[in-house]
């Protein structure tokens, strides 16, 4: 009897724990309207939060979201999923600025705003913060496109920001038939690169502390520093308008195609070669820009610059990067790199291009190959002709303590939770 009693506490123990197991491993049908490689499945984990930019996940498990546009007044949103079925069940609003880069860093959450780097305390066992920041870097120049601001982290302390170019091309006249660039570019004093600050120093100011890390980069919102590689990595968004610009030169479909998205390793003292040249990942080299006396094809001094690690098509607009250091997933994603690409309006006449998130295969420091589409299907119906006829646009990543991996959208603030089941 004594045995029996015994089996019996065990068998209800282990029931006791199944809907638990099977509410953490549980997902979606139809993968929340996304598709996903065999063995992976996904749970909506939250929707309509607003146009959801990058997002950062403490170590409990909390996720934060950083908006674009205030949400009733907040820029900031706080999820957690109580019950461990792969849904937020507590979702909170705080902060009165709106931004993209967000981050967690020794306690506390990071928040880039378009012109500040602002930091809340996290409060052990709480899903908001205190609700009081405290400005780390401020001061940035206010510009009208480019002007998101995102943030990185070193084991050193050291916090990495992108200033994006508020220019195309840094022509006399911006966005412009034939204008010429001007030479030497001097929006490159304070934009078009990545600056360093320290990341626990408070009421630091731009251009007055801090550091410019690497240039010539026109606009890095995708950016994160790869821990097992101890080196800050970007993918680059290409300059547009090439076809429109200087059409005896290129046709539209090349203007569509034309230059790449570059996946980048940062290295102090880099200089990626914005405005003078750009990426052709037809031709696999650099090539002089028209505003600077290019053709499509004369290289000039470009080869001088520092080169991409790896291509994407044009006007994919890649916006997040991730390096992914979990167990959950097979052992063939173990340090690779995840990128979501948003779509370009770029493209156009032609029809859109990316709306997907990537991954990239990695060996130290580099690739060790060319990429492969993980997430898909988050357009809709494809083809389609503009950015606003997409049903959900990818843009921040992060990475859960389990090692689940979420992804964020812009178009109606849906988060998706991916995780890995099985081979079959």
């Amino acid at each position: 009897m004594r045995k029996l009693a015994v089996l019996l506490v065990l068998l209800s123990g282990m029931f006791m724990w199944l809907p638990q197991l099977y509410a953490a491993t549980a997902c979606d049908p139809g993968n929340g309207d996304i598709t996903l490689p065999v063995g992976f499945c996904a749970t909506v984990f939250a929707d309509d939060l607003g146009v959801a930019r990058h997002m950062a996940v403490n170590g409990n498990g909390d996720v934060y979201v950083a908006l674009q546009s205030l949400h009733d007044g907040t820029g900031i949103v706080a999820l957690r999923d109580t019950t461990s079925n792969g849904h937020a069940d507590v979702i909170k609003y705080f902060g009165t600025e709106s931004g993209t880069g967000i981050g967690i860093h020794n306690g506390y959450l990071y928040f880039a705003t378009d012109t500040d780097v602002l930091r809340y305390r996290l409060l052990p066992g709480k899903l908001l913060p205190d609700l009081h920041p405290q400005v780390v870097v401020g001061g940035f120049p206010e510009q009208h496109q480019h002007s998101a601001k995102t943030i990185a982290f070193d084991a050193s302390g050291h916090l990495y920001v992108n200033v994006g170019a508020p220019s195309n091309a840094c022509q006399r006249l911006d966005r412009s038939p034939g204008s010429p660039g001007i030479n030497p570019c001097p929006l490159l004093a304070q934009h078009g690169g990545i600056w360093v600050f320290n990341a626990d120093k408070l009421d630091q100011v731009f251009g007055k502390d801090g550091s410019r890390y690497a240039t010539g980069i026109r606009n890095a919102v995708a950016i994160t520093w790869n821990a097992r590689a101890r080196a800050l990595y970007a993918v680059l968004m290409g300059r547009d308008q090439l076809y429109d610009n200087w059409p005896k030169l290129y046709s539209a479909q090349q203007s569509a195609e034309l230059p790449a998205e570059e996946f980048i390793l940062i290295q102090r003292g880099d200089n990626f070669g914005w405005p003078y040249c750009y990426y052709d990942q037809l031709q696999d080299k650099r090539v002089l820009a028209p505003e600077y006396g290019g053709d499509g094809h004369k290289t000039g001094d470009c080869s001088g610059y520092s080169q991409p690690l790896l291509s994407f098509p044009g006007h994919w607009a890649p916006e997040a990067v991730l390096f992914y250091s979990g167990k959950l997933f097979p052992a063939v994603y173990r340090d690779g790199a995840f990128v979501s690409f948003h779509g370009s309006w770029n493209r156009a006449p032609l029809p859109q291009a990316g709306y997907k998130v990537a991954f990239v295969p990695f060996n130290g420091m580099r690739p060790t190959g060319g990429y492969q589409v993980f997430a898909d299907g988050f357009a809709g119906e494809m083809p389609i002709l503009s950015t606003g006829s997409a049903h959900f646009r990818p843009m921040g990543l992060a990475q859960g303590p389990d090692g689940a991996l979420y992804v964020g959208d812009t178009q109606h603030g849906r988060i998706w939770r991916v995780i890995y089941i099985s081979k079959h």
